[in-house]
């Protein structure tokens, strides 16, 4: 179930969030206990047993030497190898295990004696810290996350035969932006440039009427519908049913798909309507379940023969990490009301996001960082207290709708699916 998030201790430089799952502490999403922060093991070797600090994996026991090989050191002390190696003839060791000569004996490098390396937020986004908001703790999945941290990097794309969109008003593209400003359309030209695909036509590439102009056109097709909720992928719209006919479910094909703003939407203003934060987690498992569930059903070679690649948006929020609804002005317009406690609402927020990081790992799609890299530049991107906070003059990337990007988010939008997809 959505880990219940219970304290925001720390800013984006040093998330610590405690956290409940209802279950024992073991509760890794692969079952491997394998983050110490859920009762698992330090060690880096994924085997659920306490880490031995040596560096090499094995938790037997380590020999000090630094090489992390368990064979003793070459210094002139005493060898004494404890798991049976050679004598070493390398270079003098630091003691630590992993011969980066930072004594830290964890055999991760870093230096902080913890065994598991940087974090998510210590390898990408240790810049935001300002304030004192928190994030998703996405490390006890064990995502692979790209260089350019804008999402994870569990596919290695290539082949495309063509390209579906799939999701919600994101996806479809809405005003004041123009059509030629869609992130979709954008990363379009992109696509079919890379992969030698028939781009898309102009009706195609409209989206005034809460969808694409037309499902398919050239190698591209657009399901997304303004207004989707997570249940409209597989359930009652059936988007993938659209967008998969049988005709072609033996291409490879690339899924792109930004699905559950209008789920978290519903969710907090059913939180101002005095619906129990612990009915608020239910729903989350719900929505995401929902989501895991269409991702599931396109992977299953029985339903599409085909190689099908997904990636997939998190789940994004225009307050910079505050919590602060009414920061902008439309909010009210859609039916959002500032919450009394803005940490249950951030707290929701981090555990849906780690719900689909969930689905990203353990179903191996990829998963892009909108929450992330969008924070500090929504409507509290001119206040230095704020916990995602980049600096004085910082562009804000959501249009008036609060929601919605404007025309510079759709171009990192672009960027980021594109960074993602592998495109150069």
């Amino acid at each position: 179930m959505a880990k219940k998030h219970i304290a925001i201790v720390a800013g984006w430089g040093m998330v610590l969030a405690l956290s409940c799952t209802g279950a024992s502490g073991d509760d890794a999403p692969d079952g491997g206990g394998d983050n110490p922060a859920d009762g698992g093991d330090e060690d880096g070797d994924d085997a659920g047993v306490s880490g031995d600090g040596d560096g090499d994996g094995d938790g037997d026991g380590g020999d000090g030497d630094g090489d992390g090989d368990g064979d003793g050191p070459p210094d002139g002390g005493s060898e004494g190898p404890s798991d049976g190696g050679a004598v070493d003839s390398g270079p003098s060791g630091d003691g630590d295990g992993d011969g980066d000569g930072d004594g830290d004996g964890d055999g991760d490098g870093d230096g902080d004696g913890d065994g598991d390396g940087p974090t998510v937020v210590e390898q990408c986004f240790s810049d935001l810290g300002g304030g004192a908001g928190a994030g998703p703790v996405y490390d006890a999945y064990g995502p692979v996350v790209g260089a350019q941290c804008f999402g994870t990097a569990h596919q290695a794309i290539s082949g495309i035969e063509r390209v579906v969109f799939l999701g919600d008003s994101v996806t479809v593209g809405t005003l004041p932006a123009g059509s030629g400003d869609y992130y979709r359309n954008l990363l379009a030209d992109d696509l079919a440039a890379a992969f030698g695909l028939d781009a898309p036509g102009a009706v195609w590439r409209s989206g005034l009427t809460g969808s694409a102009g037309q499902v398919n056109s050239g190698d591209f097709w657009s399901c997304a519908k303004s207004g989707a909720h997570s249940k409209d992928l597989l359930i009652e719209d059936n988007q993938i049913g659209t967008c998969f006919p049988p005709a072609v479910r033996d291409q490879t094909t690339l899924v792109v798909m930004t699905m559950g703003g209008n789920n978290i939407a519903s969710m907090a203003a059913a939180g101002t309507d005095g619906v129990p934060v612990d009915t608020l987690y239910q729903y989350i498992d719900q929505f995401s379940g929902q989501v895991r569930d269409a991702v599931e059903w396109m992977l299953d070679p029985n339903n599409v023969p085909g190689t099908t690649y997904i990636v997939m948006g998190n789940l994004w929020e225009f307050t910079d990490g505050t919590g602060d609804i009414a920061s902008c002005p439309a909010a009210s317009l859609g039916g959002l009301s500032p919450w009394d406690d803005p940490d249950e609402l951030a707290g929701l927020m981090y555990a849906a996001n780690e719900a689909y990081m969930d689905i990203a790992t353990s179903t191996g799609i990829d998963l892009v960082f909108m929450l992330e890299q969008f924070c500090g530049h929504g409507y509290k991107n001119d206040d230095p207290a704020a916990p995602c906070y980049r600096g004085a003059n910082t562009p804000r990337w959501f249009d008036y709708s609060c929601i919605h990007p404007n025309v510079e988010g759709h171009a990192m939008l672009r960027d980021m699916f594109g960074a993602v997809i592998g495109l150069p």
